[in-house]
């Protein structure tokens, strides 16, 4: 599985099922919060963005999952903090969505942009009525 997928793919192209298997159990590694294991796969040269078919990467995964140590390791290795999925939807806001507060920390202190995304965090906690959010990220 690559980052960007062409668009022009023959039989040929198809990714070999080892590149498969290997993409989906990093994906459930960052589901499932297995900093180590995850960061050394990242070490050893998958990409720090990698992306699934819906454009989740990584920390969007262990964001969304309120895997903090993960999403800092994945931040560390090069993750793009705003990275967002193909609904426009970024780490930030789905930390925010799903109320994991160590998570929101650990992207903000790595530059995440509380405006980013569709619907933005802020939009996301303007949505949910979470004013200490909206104070932490300079909005009212």
């Amino acid at each position: 599985m690559s980052e960007h997928q062409p668009t022009d793919r023959g039989p040929e192209d198809a990714p070999d099922a080892d590149v498969i298997e290997l993409a989906s159990k990093v994906f459930d590694l960052a589901r499932q919060g297995e900093t180590a294991v995850l960061a050394a796969y990242v070490d050893a040269g998958v990409p720090a963005n990698l992306t699934n078919d819906r454009g989740d990467t990584l920390v969007m995964l262990a964001a969304y999952h309120g895997h903090a140590d993960a999403v800092t390791a994945l931040l560390q290795r090069g993750a793009e903090p705003d990275r967002a999925n193909d609904r426009g939807q970024t780490p930030l806001a789905g930390a925010v969505f799903k109320g994991e507060e160590a998570v929101i920390r650990a992207l903000l202190a790595a530059g995440a942009d509380p405006h980013a995304g569709t619907p933005s965090a802020v939009d996301t906690a303007r949505m949910f009525a979470k004013a200490d959010l909206l104070e932490l990220f300079g909005v009212k």
